[in-house]
């Protein structure tokens, strides 16, 4: 799969007005909500498994799809980079799409799982959306123009990160033990969780927006896709959070995530890469 363009630093100057992008990605994640929510937990629904031993679900096509049937009326000259179909078009201005964002729970009827909606320019995600449905949630941002999120009185409320400023009173998500032992940072994960106050392993696309709540100080992933985290970076970032990969790089493409409140970002960069103590054990 192809990766959007590299780009320059993410927190760059953009003088763009994107008002009318990130009104055409709620629709979207409007269209997707309809597709998604028609078919979930029903005993019917077909699922098969893909090269890479991943399930996809009729779900996540007739998501996609859907979305790419918008995107080429209104957006016809934009590129598309989508989990299912793959690459199209101008990759300068590429929506990148993941329909189903936790297929795994989706099948079984789980309620979290999302569609994750991005706008990306010259390779900087600009505007996201990420949409919640069965939980009646959703989170969305773009460059400028703050992050938010719905209420039940049905007013958005605009999204902070925490003030927190010391490891020992931080509160962290990871995906799973296994994700971290599977690329050689286990130590890495245990040393984190001695030097924070909490963790969990909340997973998928919530704990980054409990982060951009001011619920959590920290979320990181490995193995994630650019349609897994596009989405992601202008909700963390305008909510005042930081968002790299794992070494501090502005990139959606290393294949790692680091998310934090923005304050403590350089501190948890540190203590991951600092080396594992070596030497006997008892």
């Amino acid at each position: 799969m192809t990766s959007p363009a590299a780009s320059a630093s993410w927190n760059a100057p953009f003088d763009g007005d994107l008002t009318d992008d990130l009104a055409l990605a709620l629709r979207l994640a409007d269209a997707a909500d309809a597709v998604t929510m028609a078919r979930f937990d029903a005993a019917d629904l077909d699922v098969q498994v893909k090269a890479d031993a991943t399930h996809v679900t009729e779900a996540d096509l007739a998501t996609e799809r859907a979305i790419r049937g918008i995107l080429s009326t209104e957006r016809p000259g934009d590129g598309v980079l989508g989990e299912e179909f793959g690459t199209s078009g101008d990759p300068a201005r590429q929506w990148i799409i993941d329909p189903i964002d936790g297929t795994a729970n989706y099948l079984k009827g789980i309620p979290m799982w999302t569609t994750l909606i991005a706008l990306a320019i010259d390779g900087v995600p600009r505007v996201g959306v990420a949409s919640q449905p069965a939980l009646g949630r959703r989170w969305w941002a773009a460059t400028g123009l703050g992050a938010w999120t719905n209420t039940p009185d049905g007013e958005p409320a605009r999204l902070a990160v925490s003030g927190v400023t010391n490891l020992a009173d931080a509160s962290v998500s990871f995906q799973s033990i296994a994700q971290w032992d599977e690329v050689g940072r286990s130590d890495d994960l245990l040393r984190l969780s001695r030097a924070v106050w909490r963790d969990r392993g909340y997973g998928d696309t919530w704990p980054y927006m409990l982060l951009a709540e001011g619920r959590l100080e920290f979320v990181a992933e490995f193995g994630v896709k650019e349609y897994d985290i596009a989405a992601l970076v202008p909700i963390v970032m305008e909510a005042g959070g930081r968002f790299t990969d794992i070494d501090g790089a502005d990139s959606i493409a290393s294949r790692s995530s680091l998310a934090t409140n923005g304050a403590l970002h350089e501190d948890f960069l540190a203590l991951l890469t600092t080396p594992s103590p070596t030497g006997p054990t008892r």
